[in-house]
């Protein structure tokens, strides 16, 4: 894994551009409706961030990209529900995820406006709660003024934690930024608590799925 890390660092380092773009990809992609579900953007996002207490990537380029990946595609997800209305629920692609749907609802309708900031901290709603609050009849001004907070406070809270462990690992435990040791710790961390997390939540889903298809309806 260490000598698939290091090309990708240097590349990533002689190529910075790129970096920002995957960044704004991810973030955006993750918005959206069933697409976000799969693609693992916050996974992306938190491990680049190892990137910057080195100097590869730039803190603040690496904020923006995040941020603008996330209004482009909280607000186009948006747009396409309040132009549609509840059309766009029962139409396909979102007609396949209807529990999924479902949960997006009645997650909005227990948390109101305040389901748009949630949202953004929690997936795999984050990526269909956007379209459901146009679709719903959230007004534009609403939405923003909720959505726009949640991504400035979301933004920080991935990329963050992995600039502050990387900079203490190199500071505290004397590791080099050239020999991208920390980096490795913190990437190879991340991707393993995506994978055990996403397994973990794959094999509940699963289990309850069984359990409800399994339930037998009692004698009278």
């Amino acid at each position: 894994m260490t000598s698939f890390l290091d090309p990708l660092i240097s590349f990533v380092s002689s190529h910075a551009w790129l970096g920002y773009l995957i960044l704004f990809l991810a973030a955006l992609l993750e918005a959206v409706p069933v697409v976000g579900s799969v693609i693992p953007g916050s996974t992306i996002i938190l491990a680049l961030s190892a990137l910057v207490p080195g100097g590869e990537l730039k803190l603040q380029w690496v904020l923006l990209a995040a941020a603008l990946g996330a209004v482009l595609g909280d607000g186009s997800a948006y747009w396409i529900g309040h132009r549609r209305q509840r059309e766009i629920l029962n139409t396909w692609p979102l007609a396949n995820y209807p529990r999924v749907v479902a949960e997006s609802e009645n997650f909005f309708h227990r948390f109101g406006t305040w389901a748009v900031f949630f949202a953004r901290f929690v997936p795999p709603v984050r990526a269909f709660v956007p379209v459901t609050a146009g679709a719903l009849g959230m007004a534009p001004a609403k939405f923003y003024a909720v959505n726009i907070p949640a991504i400035l406070a979301w933004a920080p809270a991935h990329v963050l934690p992995g600039v502050l462990a990387v900079s203490a690992l190199h500071e505290y435990a004397g590791l080099s930024h050239h020999a991208h040791v920390g980096k490795h710790i913190w990437i190879l961390t991340v991707v393993g608590v995506a994978i055990v997390g996403g397994a973990a939540v794959w094999l509940i889903r699963r289990r309850k799925a069984g359990g409800g298809a399994g339930a037998k309806p009692r004698a009278q």
